[in-house]
Order: structure tokens, then C-alpha cells, then sequence
């Protein structure tokens, strides 16, 4: 039986061989253990038979070189298709071969050039889906609705130019590389230009309350300052973009993961842009230029570490020079990006440890006399005001317990002493609460 226990994906080849190949190309096929069907072809005289066969498909790639390099020529009519079922012993043994000396899920080159291809849509469709994805992702920023975020992500046709630019790069196929590359550039273009105009529609028919704060809502607060944690996110959804393009995996949800790195991020540069917020704009900028770079360098990296070249060995040379050129291009950029995600970084964590102090800080303080024992730590709150790189604290809200009756008029001075190195204003607010009697 052809599907056993560990089964792996299966394909159905069929080509056609011209005329003075066909001892050659079955010869090939022996060799390989490949068990095939030879019909005669009679409608050209190009061609005098058409073999098929089943194959693993981690074996396609191998066995279409080997039938090559027997003399079959590289443009022979070649299909290759999914194939549900095949019983055959011969197979089952061709299959085990196979899946100790490569990956059982890989696909051939021939394959994985179609597949980009495929996933690339023409471009008619690939403007209508963007500017649909990109104003509902930015309506769902400002209703600060992530279940409208994601439905955004869905639709966005991103995965397609991205993986298409790696793939034309690694197996120096120009047209899939700059039909890849157009789109991308085309895609965020249409992008940040929808996303500011739909943003500026949408306040200027007021359909968001006048005086809206946008920094307050989290789909805007998440993009502001982009820290090291957003370049893993990049790399992830690249790396996982390439492998599922390549190792016969659904390209649908992996699409989406891509769009989460990279429609938010445009629809908060529209909102930026729309409200007049230079901070916004810069961050979120900052953010999209990362992810875009690194779902590229490791989509990129993946695909050349999994093993795929032109078929052409002439041509491994070149195509090794320029993927080395573009993944060092793609690194010194994501580098220079880096220097700002890691100011953020150093900020963010700055400002966590002065929050942290500010609560041990007031802790103490009310542990102390007069305070112990009486007054008790119900909430503490510390405001900030976001800069470009992080949050700089400048107030701090305290919500105590107090017995009834008791009264502390000196708590807040108190805390305010203490919290003078911060360079925040203290606010204390008193909660009157009855203790029972195991206090």
C-alpha cells in the first residue's frame, strides 16, 4: 500500500518524451526505482510517448534531474499533480528511500516557483484586496476592535508578493522576483495612502467623537513603540511563510500571521497622519519597515538553507551572489532599524523599573509609622506621558484603606518626599474600610 502509517504527500508526473529519448528517460526511471506507465503519443512527432509515474514529493525534484540529465530537455511538457492514492509496492520502497535523505514534505523547485506564482495575484486583485484589508483594518484600530483587526488580516493578499520575491531571487527566475518586488512596493504605497484617506474622512465627517484621544486606544498604543519582541514576530511569520510554501503546507493561516506584522502597522501611519501625530507616524513607520525586511531576509534564508538553486548548475553561482547581496542588504537595514527598536527596548524597560521602584517606594512608606498597621495599599496607578522611544512618568494616583474615623493629612507630603526623585506628582485618594475581627 502506497499510505502507510507515516504517510507523506504524494504527486502524479507525467511527461511527455520526444523523440530518440524514451530509452534514455526509462533507463533513468529504472534506475531510480520509479514505477511507471508508457503510452505512445501520436498526435506529434516531437514527441513519441508520454510516461507517468507516482512519486513521493521530496522524490519529484531528484527524479525530474536524473530523467534530465538522461537527456530529456528542460522544457519537455511536464505536469505534475496531487495524487490521493497508489497502491504499489514498488512505490512504498521508492518512498522509504526518499524520506531518509530528504524531507517528506518538500517540493520540487518546479513546484515551488508555480505556488508563488499562484499565490501572487494579478494586479486588479491585489489593489481591491488591499485597499479593502487596510480600510477595515483602520476602522477596527479606531473602534479599537481586534475581532475586526484580524477579519482584516484574512483578506489582505500579502503572503504571495513576499514569498515571490525569495523565490525568484534564490532560483533566479527575474520575472517572479520584480513581479514579487512590484507589489510589495505597490502594496504599502496603496496601503499608507487609503489608510490616511480614510482616516482623514472619518474625522473629518466626524464618525469618531470630536476630541478623540487615539493614543488612548490599544490597537494605536501596541504600534507606538516597537521594541525587540516586534523583529521576532517578523522573523517568525517570514520563516514560517517559506516553510509552509515549500513544505506542502496550507498557506492560509501562515498569510494572516504576515498580515499581523503588517496592515496594523499601516493603518496606525494612516491615523498618525490623519490626527497630526509625528510620534505615531514615526513609530508605526519604524515597526512596518522592520517587519517588512524581516519577513523577507528570513523567507529568504529559509528557502536557500532548505537546499533550492536553479536548476541550472551554471547558474547556482550567480543566484548564491545574489541572495548573499540581497540577504546582507536586507541585515544592514533590519541593523540600522534595530539601533531604534533597541532605544525602545532600553526605555521600556527603564520605565518598568521606576514603576517598580515607585510601588516598593510607597509600600515602605505606608509600612512605616504613623501609617502601619492602619493604612493599607488598595491600587496604585502611575500615569504617563508617551514619548517617541517610551512612557515617561509624571504622576502617580494612590488608593489606600483607612478605619473609619481615621484621618492622614500628612500621607500625601509623606509620599510625595519619598517619590521626589521620579519627578512625579502624587495624588492620594482614601478609602474608608471596615476590618472584621481577624483584621
Amino acid at each position: 500500500m502506497a499510505r502507510p502509517r507515516d504517510w507523506r504527500p504524494v504527486r502524479y508526473v507525467e511527461i511527455s518524451v520526444p523523440a530518440g529519448k524514451r530509452a534514455a528517460v526509462l533507463q533513468a526511471l529504472d534506475a531510480e526505482g520509479v514505477d511507471f506507465v508508457l503510452t505512445p503519443e501520436d498526435s506529434d512527432r516531437e514527441y513519441t510517448a508520454v510516461v507517468a509515474f507516482p512519486l513521493p514529493t521530496n522524490a519529484v525534484e531528484p527524479v525530474l534531474e536524473a530523467v534530465r540529465g538522461a537527456g530529456l530537455p528542460e522544457d519537455a511538457f511536464t505536469v505534475v499533480l496531487d495524487a490521493e492514492t497508489v497502491i504499489s509496492r514498488r512505490f512504498e520502497r521508492l518512498a522509504e528511500r526518499y524520506a531518509e535523505a530528504h524531507p517528506p514534505a518538500r517540493i520540487a523547485r518546479e513546484e515551488l516557483s508555480t505556488r508563488a506564482s499562484d499565490l501572487t495575484p494579478d494586479r486588479r486583485t491585489f489593489v481591491v484586496l488591499a485597499i479593502a484589508s487596510v480600510a477595515i483594518a483602520t476602522a477596527g484600530v479606531l473602534l479599537d476592535s481586534p475581532a475586526i483587526v484580524v477579519g482584516s488580516m484574512v483578506i489582505a493578499p500579502l503572503i504571495g508578493p513576499a514569498m515571490a520575491t525569495s523565490v525568484g531571487t534564490v532560483l533566479q527566475e527575474r520575472s517572479l522576483f520584480w513581479r514579487g518586488l512590484r507589489l510589495q512596493v505597490l502594496g504599502f504605497g496603496l496601503a499608507i495612502v487609503t489608510a490616511a484617506a480614510f482616516a482623514f474622512l472619518v474625522k473629518g465627517l466626524h464618525l469618531v467623537p470630536p476630541g478623540t484621544d487615539v493614543l488612548a486606544l490599544a490597537q494605536v498604543r501596541e504600534r507606538l513603540s516597537p521594541d525587540f519582541l516586534s523583529l521576532a514576530v517578523a522573523l517568525g511569520a517570514g520563516v514560517a511563510g517559506a516553510y509552509s510554501l515549500s513544505e506542502d503546507v496550507s498557506s492560509s493561516l501562515v498569510g494572516v500571521m504576515i498580515a499581523v506584522a503588517l496592515i496594523p502597522p499601516t493603518a496606525v501611519i494612516g491615523i498618525g497622519l490623519a490626527w497630526g501625530l509625528p510620534g505615531v507616524v514615526t513609530g508605526s513607520t519604524v515597526l512596518l519597515l522592520v517587519n517588512f525586511l524581516s519577513i523577507n531576509l528570513a523567507a529568504l534564508a529559509v528557502l536557500w538553507y532548505q537546499g533550492y538553486r536553479p536548476e541550472q548548475w551554471s547558474r547556482e553561482a550567480a543566484a548564491r551572489t545574489e541572495t548573499r547581496r540581497l540577504a546582507m542588504g536586507l541585515a544592514a537595514a533590519i541593523l540600522v532599524l534595530s539601533a531604534f527598536l533597541g532605544a525602545v527596548t532600553y526605555a521600556s524597560y527603564q520605565s518598568a523599573v521606576v514603576e517598580q521602584h515607585v510601588r516598593q517606594d510607597v509600600q515602605a512608606t505606608l509600612a512605616g509609622p504613623p501609617y502601619g498597621g492602619e493604612v493599607f495599599l488598595l491600587n496604585l496607578q502611575v500615569r504617563s506621558t508617551r514619548g517617541l522611544l517610551a512612557t515617561e512618568p509624571r504622576s502617580v494616583v494612590v488608593t489606600v484603606g483607612q478605619p473609619p474615623g481615621a484621618v492622614y493629612p500628612g500621607l500625601r507630603d509623606d509620599l510625595a518626599a519619598r517619590l521626589a526623585p521620579y519627578g512625579v506628582s502624587v495624588e492620594v485618594r482614601f478609602v474608608t474600610v471596615e476590618r472584621g475581627p481577624t483584621g
